[in-house]
């Protein structure tokens, strides 16, 4: 007998892009080696966009969004998963060409599936989601370039979300004094809470600036790009790192060669997406041995995952704090 399932189906018409809730079969799945029983998933700022339609994240039709989960295997031809092993998976086109993670069953590539890292719950591993798991590449990208806890301050901005608030956390627990930039100062006390050190406000970088600046912190994080990004790496240190991996404010980039000539600076791009497995296991096990759970806890709300539809809009327009777990029932 076939199994069905429900899954949130985005399908696209001359009228414009609907998203439904809708019962499928395994018949509907796309191929791959592991079948994964998916409980929990999340939403971040593309998932918002595939979602709402603000941004042609989506490249097939009709699409299950959600670029990530965590599950527990089902059936699996792929010789490094056995059934009832639990699992995570970030990126890899997942609901952009590939059926995501909104939806009670999954069929992928298990070369794309990370077995989730022991201690972590697969409630936690989606708390801390691709958001999470983009924090931890960017500060892997600044301790490969050496910017220490004695080289200065690290800038985060976008500091109130899903990749600021972990990256907050991580870096205040490896000793890192932090900037924290944005433009809700309501959440000044949670942001210190995390472990930031300073709070600054949004409109401080976000506007045309200077080809270069004073040298303010020795790092940064930004999920801006725009306008900030060419700010943040203007008053940078000298010899010091911008780990770039969002574009909130804009994907546009008007800065100068002035950093990078005269103070050496690096700007380190930082992909999630494609990120191969050797990289994607050192970030999750530094996950698991670095994050705070308690701050991981704080930062998180459990909501249903049939609450995605509405939440799209909201993580868009910056209204969600920290992390989203959605419970697939």
């Amino acid at each position: 007998m076939t199994k069905e399932f429900e899954a949130l189906l985005l399908t696209k018409t001359e009228a414009g892009q609907n998203a439904a809730w809708s019962r499928l079969t395994e018949a509907d799945l796309m191929d791959g080696d592991v079948t994964v029983r998916v409980t929990h998933s999340t939403i971040n700022y593309k998932d918002g966009l595939a979602i709402t339609g603000k941004a042609p994240v989506v490249r097939r039709w009709p699409m299950i969004p959600g670029i990530d989960f965590a599950g527990t295997v089902e059936t699996s031809s792929h010789p490094d998963f056995k059934p009832g092993g639990e699992v995570v998976l970030n990126g890899w086109g997942l609901g952009e060409t590939h059926l995501g993670g909104y939806s009670q069953y999954a069929r992928l590539k298990g070369d794309w599936l990370v077995p989730l890292p022991q201690g972590l719950t697969r409630a936690e591993a989606m708390a801390i989601g691709t958001a999470g798991y983009t924090a931890m590449l960017a500060v892997l990208a600044l301790e490969a370039h050496e910017v220490t806890p004695n080289k200065g301050p690290v800038l985060v901005t976008g500091a109130a979300g899903g990749v600021g608030s972990v990256a907050i956390a991580l870096l205040a627990k490896l000793g890192y004094t932090v900037v924290a930039s944005t433009g809700r100062p309501e959440e000044e006390a949670y942001l210190k809470s995390l472990g930031a050190s300073e709070i600054i406000a949004r409109q401080e970088l976000s506007n045309p600036g200077k080809p270069l600046g004073r040298e303010r912190w020795a790092g940064a994080i930004d999920s801006a790009g725009s306008h900030t990004l060419a700010n943040a790496l203007a008053q940078t240190k000298y010899g010091g790192t911008v780990a770039a991996c969002g574009l909130a404010q804009g994907m546009d980039l008007t800065a100068s060669v002035a950093p990078f000539i005269l103070r050496g600076v690096t700007l380190a791009g930082i992909d999630s997406v494609m990120a191969p497995k050797p990289k994607r296991l050192q970030a999750w096990a530094r996950l698991a041995k670095d994050l705070d759970r308690q701050k991981l806890a704080a930062i998180t709300q459990t909501r249903s995952w049939k609450d995605a539809v509405d939440l799209a809009p909201q993580i868009l327009a910056g209204k969600v704090r920290g992390r989203i777990v959605l419970e697939i029932s």
